[in-house]
């Protein structure tokens, strides 16, 4: 498949990635496929639960880039691909993948997609999404809580152990990677405009 638009969008927990990649999908519908980082972290079946909860899941090395970088190449030459499932409640991938079509538009978002120099190559358009670290805690307690299986305590001990200072040792420096810096994420309609145009001329091209 030529002329493949392949965007990452990069930002800390709680940022707003997610929802600005889905309100970009949604505009495209079927011309966009959506690309998550998380869903490459490693398999670690050898560890106990109780191993794998004091892993250190926010810094690089946590991740497949290899893995990913492959099926963002396959992606981009018309080849669909099954994507890995990651499983928050068991700190693990599952047994399960998802089929991936190939599409115009490639969304890729997570925390350090923008630390990997080499995945960093593959993106045409690299957007950072910028929200203050009050606003992103509260998000990710709300989400963790409710979708994943948490309690408060681990969510704000995993907060303070690892979140918070991988998050500036390496997502905070990898916004100078980015092509565009938007605050607030799919709630910044001027920037969400901006954007939606992009990928409409992509489309239609």
């Amino acid at each position: 498949m030529s002329d493949v638009l392949i965007i990452g969008i990069a930002g800390g927990s709680g940022s707003g990635k997610t929802t600005l990649a889905d309100r970009l999908a949604s505009e495209f519908g079927d011309a966009v496929c959506i690309v998550c980082h998380d869903n490459y972290y490693k398999r670690h079946d050898r560890l106990s639960y109780e191993e794998r909860c004091k892993l250190n899941y926010d810094e690089p090395a946590a991740f497949d880039n290899e893995l990913l970088r492959c099926h963002l190449l396959q992606l981009r030459d018309g080849h669909a691909v099954d994507c890995p499932v990651y499983d928050y409640t068991l700190h693990n991938r599952s047994d399960e993948t998802v089929r991936i079509e190939p599409k115009k538009v490639v969304i890729v978002e997570g925390i350090l997609i923008f630390a990997s120099a080499e995945l960093c190559d593959l993106f045409d358009v690299k957007i950072f999404v910028d929200t203050d670290a009050d606003v992103r805690l509260i998000r990710r307690i709300m989400r963790d809580v409710a979708d994943r299986g948490r309690d408060l305590d681990s969510v704000i001990m995993q907060y303070l152990g690892t979140v918070k200072p991988m998050h500036e040792r390496y997502v905070e420096p990898s916004r100078r990677r980015a092509d565009i810096i938007v605050p607030e994420g799919g709630k910044n309609l001027v920037a969400l405009e901006m954007i939606t145009e992009r990928i409409r001329k992509a489309v239609k091209e």
